[in-house]
């Protein structure tokens, strides 16, 4: 994780298809406390947060994985296995993009690390963990 300390400081990964459809997954901090969220744009937005307060200071993997029409977006630390932050109805195949993204709305000077980018085999099943290291 980089060195978030204001309202809405985001990293991690985003699912691109257009401005009207796109998924950013990663870590934000919220109200102080650092989340991992996700926002899935289909025409309209939502956020999902889920609160990792034990997480700061540790390195962060996020990965997406698509399984039919939809995206399974995981996240783990180094000690700690895959949570399962979301899956999300994302049908669009053609078109798509992916990166890492860095924002910070509420201020300038945000820096954040990327240790890799890895494109790995989609996970088998909802309910089986994809392999640590790929």
């Amino acid at each position: 994780m980089g060195s978030f300390t204001e309202l809405y400081d985001q990293a991690g990964l985003m699912l691109w298809h257009g401005q009207e459809q796109w998924i950013k997954a990663g870590v934000e901090l919220n109200d102080g406390i650092p989340h991992l969220a996700v926002v899935v744009t289909d025409g309209y937005s939502d956020w999902s947060l889920s609160p990792v307060p034990e997480w700061v200071g540790k390195e962060v993997t996020v990965r997406a994985s698509r399984m039919n029409d939809a995206v399974i977006i995981r996240a783990r630390t180094q000690s700690e296995g895959w949570r399962t932050i979301r899956v999300a109805r994302f049908p669009y195949v053609t078109g798509k993009q992916a990166g890492p993204f860095v924002c910070a709305p509420t201020r300038a000077g945000l820096e954040v690390v990327f240790t890799r980018w890895v494109q790995a085999s989609p996970d088998a099943s909802l309910h089986t963990d994809p392999p640590l290291e790929e």
